[in-house]
């Protein structure tokens, strides 16, 4: 067929009344909720953390939701239909294992020495210098990334109503503000809930017309092995070191660099996920819930990845020179293209469900951090407890119209996965290995956080800008040279904390109680609530069910 010839800021949606309402009535569930939600909202801790009191179920799916942004649609979309069934990896290398781990081992550091956001660990377990640094990083990538999934949004927006993308991405923006600034993370959390079954319903009609347009499985198969190769439809083909495939990776910078650094570095210390298992109401529910968010993970991959392999077969030119869409442009294409009235309208809504999810989950994760290890800790202190409930409305509509500046900066890159994965490569990977370290040595010394931190950050980045955008080494492409940074910053952090560690202080061991591995706190002895001992309720069997069926997925995309 022939290569569609639609600009990407073009492609309009054959949208009517009935996908409109439905569109409709969905923003006022929302909004709601979001009133609903502000009852609820008296105590700092409820603004911020749900009172801790939500059941694993809950928490669990916001977990997973939480995620279901940007990362997940438009860019692991765009990563398909530009790397192929290498895509999986993000999932079965890339996530699974990081949550269990996450679940199992830091879980019980978290939930039990009662912080209330992942950088107010570190200064529980370093000084104040960590703390500090840890929270400026945090605080400007959940900005960065929550333009992304912005941005995003405002695709579809521009491809439902043809505004002019600046107005999406204002109009978007907006709309997030007034649900978040109502309800708090209550309010997040339970559209988080609605939304992940939303964007189900958004993506599943998507697939299954997508696979019916190119013949089926083995219809996309055959198109992609003739004009792509035969790698592009394996996980592991051509992976071997000194070999080309299209991610321009090895197996070495896969396992180590995606499934080890960035993937650890993302699901343990990202706060807009963290921040979910920490308001659950006991430390059994907090484990469980990103064990119960890994079951649905397996399986979205093929949600969001099928499509992408559709776009790469019905637009065979897609993100290069010779065709006008770029990756990122392959779900709204896809919807314009295949989707009746009606189902085209819960498409659209499931899509800016998932991005609303997204920037929800890092624009609330932004207020914590901003109001509590910042603004409380270093700038106002000791004020009443109303005082920072209302600061932390204010941050938020600050945190919203910072990301609308940098949503434009994520409409730069044809794909934004690329993007989102540098992001982390420079900001996750060298908290990933401070906290690693920390909670499993003793010895770490209180200014080996700050150093490592420090250390790590700037490794990535002079690796990325430096290294790779200046071509002193030849990368094969920008997901290689992520995984690389990543690489770069786990071990330049990591060597930095263990040499200032052997020239300066341990901390107390009193000091360290439930906070280093093999040390107990009092939340971390809690009882079981009545009915944990279910199988169901055991943390490390769902947490090792969750690994063996991913390794299972793998086999039939091996080859």
């Amino acid at each position: 067929m022939d290569t569609p010839t639609y600009l990407a800021a073009e492609l309009r949606l054959p949208t009517n009344w009935l996908d409109y309402t439905i569109l409709g009535i969905y923003f006022v569930v929302v909004l709601g909720i979001g009133f609903a939600a502000r009852r609820s909202v008296k105590t700092s801790l409820d603004f911020f953390l749900s009172g801790r009191s939500l059941p694993a179920w809950v928490t669990g799916l916001a977990f997973i939701a939480a995620n279901l942004g940007a990362t997940e649609i438009l860019g692991m979309a765009a990563n398909s239909a530009q790397y192929g069934v290498y895509t999986t990896h993000w999932y079965w290398i890339g996530a699974i294992p990081a949550m269990v781990f996450l679940g199992l081992v830091m879980m019980p550091f978290y939930y039990g020495s009662k912080v209330r956001s992942v950088p107010e660990f570190l200064l529980l377990r370093f000084d104040k210098a960590a703390h500090l640094l840890s929270s400026i990083l945090f605080a400007f990538a959940a900005i960065l990334i929550a333009g992304v999934n912005l941005y995003a949004l405002a695709i579809v927006v521009e491809a439902l109503l043809g505004w002019p993308e600046w107005v999406a991405i204002v109009v978007a923006g907006f709309f997030v503000l007034a649900y978040i600034t109502l309800g708090g993370l209550s309010s997040a959390i339970y559209n988080e809930v609605l939304q992940f079954f939303v964007i189900l319903a958004a993506l599943i009609p998507i697939t299954v017309l997508g696979l019916r347009s190119v013949g089926g499985w083995d219809g996309l198969s055959d198109s992609l092995t003739r004009s792509r190769g035969a790698d592009f439809m394996t996980s592991w083909g051509g992976t071997g070191i000194g070999s080309d495939n299209p991610l321009g990776a090895n197996w070495l910078t896969i396992v180590l660099g995606l499934g080890f650094v960035l993937s650890f570095g993302y699901w343990t210390t990202n706060f807009a996920e963290v921040q979910r298992a920490l308001s659950a109401k006991n430390l059994s529910a907090a484990q469980r819930t990103p064990l119960i968010a890994a079951f649905p993970k397996i399986f979205i991959v093929f949600l969001v990845m099928i499509p992408g392999l559709v776009a790469a077969v019905l637009v065979p030119k897609i993100g290069t020179a010779g065709s006008d869409l770029q990756y990122n442009d392959a779900i709204p294409y896809l919807m314009e293209q295949l989707l009746p009235n009606g189902v085209l309208g819960i498409a659209v809504t499931g899509l800016l469900a998932a991005f609303m999810a997204g920037m929800a989950a890092n624009i609330s994760s932004f207020n914590t951090v901003f109001t509590n290890d910042i603004w409380a800790k270093y700038v106002v202190k000791h004020r009443e407890d109303t005082y920072y409930v209302r600061f932390g409305r204010l941050i938020t509509a600050i945190g919203v119209l910072a990301s609308i500046g940098t949503a434009f900066l994520a409409s730069s890159f044809s794909n934004i996965m690329s993007y989102l994965q540098t992001l982390f490569s420079f900001f996750n990977v060298p908290m990933f290995v401070v906290f690693i370290i920390g909670m499993f040595w003793k010895r770490a010394s209180m200014k080996s956080g700050f150093w490592g931190l420090l250390a790590g950050t700037t490794a990535a980045m002079v690796n990325y800008f430096v290294i790779y955008k200046q071509g002193i080494i030849d990368i094969p492409s920008d997901q290689g040279a992520n995984f690389v940074s990543a690489i770069a910053g786990f071990v330049a952090g990591a060597v930095v904390m263990v040499a200032v560690s052997l020239f300066t202080k341990p901390k107390p061991v009193e000091e360290l109680q439930g906070l280093v591995y093999g040390t107990r706190s009092p939340g971390m002895s809690e009882p079981p609530a009545a009915g944990d001992d279910a199988w169901y309720r055991r943390p490390a069997l769902l947490g090792w069910g969750a690994v063996v069926l991913a390794a299972a997925c793998y086999i039939p995309f091996s080859f």
